[in-house]
């Protein structure tokens, strides 16, 4: 298998584990971040840092973006946007952020046929050790051409559809499901707290219960331990419940529990919990 040249633009969590991925697999990477110097441990490995996006664009055969909302993926992508006039002829475009799905319409008309969405479901972790999934909306046929970026960064890979806005929609209903049951759990144990059950009773029994979903379970002992550390802040918790509502809203539906939910994530961004991972809004709960 050749090996790709991706250039990665955005050097968070998730951007720099998706380059490490890509590393790992033989492949060619240039990162770019608007800070620099966020990731030397990629450049000790042979990876290129460059100074703009449009330079580490330039000649790649894949711009693959990780940033933190729309307005950041449309100010690096968009007409204007730092990276366009880098981007060749058949340069593909992949956006992994999670962003609406009409950003990914979006830019699926400025990218022609070359512009795929590929949202990621797992943490940075799961990137890390090749256990995460790609969502992928694009063109068929450039879905089968980028197959050794999709290998090399994800166990798994969730074919959603030509409409790129179709994975936007499926990674929106996923982080739904994970930060209302987090939401949940985090009234569970506040209330068994409160009600004078100690923590390693609590962790015992909801770490075996089938109803507390595996995904819940890896952020169990955080919850519990009103642990603020994490890799996904609660502003980021309401940014995504944001997304999924204003979808709703255009399908003229009515989500009076996300509504809810998104609520308790605004509380706790608006407040100390800004910076914590969305497993701290069990601090809005006193024990």
């Amino acid at each position: 298998m050749a090996p790709v040249d991706v250039a990665v633009l955005g050097m968070g969590q998730m951007g720099g584990a998706v380059a490490g991925r890509l590393l790992d697999g033989s492949h060619r990477v240039r990162t770019w971040n608007r800070t620099p110097g966020r990731a030397p441990e990629l450049v000790e490995r042979g990876a290129v840092e460059s100074g703009t996006a449009a330079e580490a664009a330039t000649g790649a055969d894949v711009v693959l973006t990780s940033l933190t909302d729309d307005d950041a993926v449309l100010d690096v992508l968009a007409p204007g946007g730092s990276v366009l006039r880098g981007v060749g002829p058949d340069t593909a475009v992949v956006d992994c952020s999670t962003v609406s799905p009409g950003t990914s319409r979006r830019l699926a008309t400025l990218y022609d046929r070359r512009f795929v969405a590929a949202p990621i479901l797992g943490a940075p972790s799961a990137v890390a050790s090749g256990q995460a999934t790609l969502l992928l909306g694009g063109p068929s046929p450039l879905l089968d051409r980028l197959e050794p970026v999709w290998s090399a960064v994800a166990a798994r890979s969730v074919r959603c559809g030509d409409d790129p806005g179709r994975a936007g929609v499926v990674k929106l209903m996923g982080n739904y499901l994970l930060l209302a049951g987090v939401a949940t759990l985090a009234e569970v144990v506040a209330t068994g707290q409160a009600a004078g059950l100690d923590d390693d009773f609590l962790r015992s029994f909801l770490g075996a219960v089938p109803l507390v979903a595996p995904a819940l379970s890896n952020r169990l002992d955080a919850v519990i331990d009103r642990d603020r550390a994490g890799w996904f802040p609660t502003p980021l918790g309401a940014k995504d419940l944001g997304l999924l509502l204003d979808l709703a809203g255009s399908l003229d539906l009515d989500l009076p529990v996300a509504e809810t939910v998104r609520s308790r994530y605004r509380t706790a961004a608006e407040g100390d919990l800004a910076e914590a991972d969305i497993a701290g809004v069990i601090g809005l709960y006193p024990r």
